[in-house]
């Protein structure tokens, strides 16, 4: 994506532009006077007077307008590209085109996509997982007949009831002790 025109990128970004009123009547505008105004001149003063037709639709003047500017090449499309950039910052950043340049950089991350893979099963998933695991390691260490083993996981258990809540914790000394017995 980073190799592409400015033209295949306006045609990428295309839908994103014309969808939802994206943009509105004055930043269409703008953007078409200044396409108008900048040298060489990209817009002739009769196609800027068509594009900002108030007869037609948004929707309709926009799609015709990107259409036009990749009849004409690259360097109108990338005057349209600085265009938007300049009287929609937001807009332009958010733009389908440049979140994919940005993520094909190696050195950034893309945090959307790490949200949603970081996030994917939430926190009782994680807390679940970690449950099984301690309690999975608790009953390996605790299942060997050694004294010696059964007094060190009193001693641990002992002074861990800040970690593990004291009913927990309760209940597992009890259990060491009917082992210790038996």
């Amino acid at each position: 994506m980073a190799d592409q025109s400015y033209c295949q990128r306006l045609q990428h970004d295309m839908y994103f532009l014309t969808s939802n009123s994206r943009l509105n009547e004055q930043v269409v505008d703008k953007i078409i006077l200044q396409l108008n105004r900048v040298y060489p001149q990209i817009l002739t003063d009769t196609e800027a007077e068509k594009f900002r037709n108030p007869k037609a639709s948004l929707h309709t003047r926009l799609s015709y307008l990107i259409k036009h500017l990749q009849k004409k090449g690259d360097r109108h499309c990338q005057e349209f590209y600085r265009a938007l950039q300049i009287n929609a910052e937001q807009l332009y950043n958010d733009l389908p085109s440049r979140k994919i340049l940005k993520t094909t950089d190696s050195t950034e991350i893309d945090t959307d996509m790490e949200k949603c893979m970081l996030n994917d099963r939430g926190p009782v998933f994680f807390l679940t997982c970690f449950s099984v695991a301690a309690g999975f390691a608790l009953f390996w260490y605790c299942s060997h007949s050694d004294t010696k083993v059964i007094g060190r996981a009193r001693r641990i258990l002992g002074f861990s009831p800040i970690i593990i809540g004291r009913h927990v914790r309760n209940i597992c000394m009890l259990y060491l002790e009917d082992i210790s017995r038996n």
